[in-house]
């Protein structure tokens, strides 16, 4: 599908967050299909155990601390980092796009076990689930390929801290107290954030635009044609609501 032309020359700043991986790598595809007026600005997360997002949000800030206006994408684990970042600066964020993702715990019932989330643990959890990659079929060869960067790039200490940090997570106010225009993009088949962290978006906000993605919870990834197109709309009739 190809995109609309832009009514303005003027580019739009869409800060992306990632998920538990903390890296660019996920983002690839969807990067080939935005639009020229769209000026992606990726944010990575640090190798190390400070990884909470009290600890992430400053690294965040200062990243984009030139851009004088900008739209935020939070996928997965970087949805609350995205609230967090429109509540700090609401006069410079015009929208908010939450992608397969959650404002409280994804998994209350572990958050009293968190210290089990050791790095030894993780990555035990790890390799378990390469074995899945080794299956015909399971996964495109560009899937393979990004996995396996990610298990060289990301470390298990920092996926121990930030999956830490997840379970107990709370940024119901955040969202309920967002001025910025809200879109959630749900997977059509996430295997990862259950459908009831939609609904309890859309019970606090009941506003919130939704699109949803053919796919699974890397469905950015897996179908970025799709997902940029959402992007694309969301971002057009945010900025011209009237055409």
């Amino acid at each position: 599908m190809e995109h609309c032309v832009a009514f303005s020359d003027t580019k739009i700043s869409l800060v992306l967050l990632p998920g538990l991986d903390g890296t660019d790598i996920f983002f690839a595809p969807l990067l080939r299909h935005l639009p020229d007026w769209i000026a992606p600005v990726v944010i990575t997360y640090p190798q190390d155990s400070k990884n909470s997002y009290a600890e992430l949000l400053p690294l965040v800030m200062q990243e984009i601390s030139a851009l004088e206006s900008f739209a935020v994408l939070g996928w997965s684990f970087g949805g609350p980092l995205a609230l967090m970042v429109a509540e700090r600066q609401p006069e410079k964020v015009s929208s908010v796009i939450l992608c397969g993702t959650f404002v409280s715990s994804p998994r209350r019932w572990l958050a009293p076990y968190k210290f089990l989330l050791s790095p030894p643990v993780v990555a035990t959890i790890r390799a378990i689930r390469r074995l899945r990659l080794l299956i015909p079929g399971y996964a495109s060869p560009e899937m393979r390929k990004a996995k396996a960067a990610t298990w060289r790039a990301v470390k298990a200490r920092a996926l121990a801290s930030r999956a830490k940090a997840a379970l107990m997570i709370d940024a119901r106010e955040l969202l309920q107290a967002c001025r910025a225009g809200l879109m959630y993009m749900a997977s059509s088949h996430d295997e990862v954030i259950s459908r009831k962290h939609l609904h309890e978006i859309r019970t606090l906000v009941p506003h919130i635009q939704l699109a949803e993605i053919d796919g699974p919870h890397l469905a950015l990834f897996t179908n970025p044609a799709q997902s940029a197109d959402c992007i694309v709309n969301f971002m057009q009739a945010l900025n011209h609501p009237t055409r």
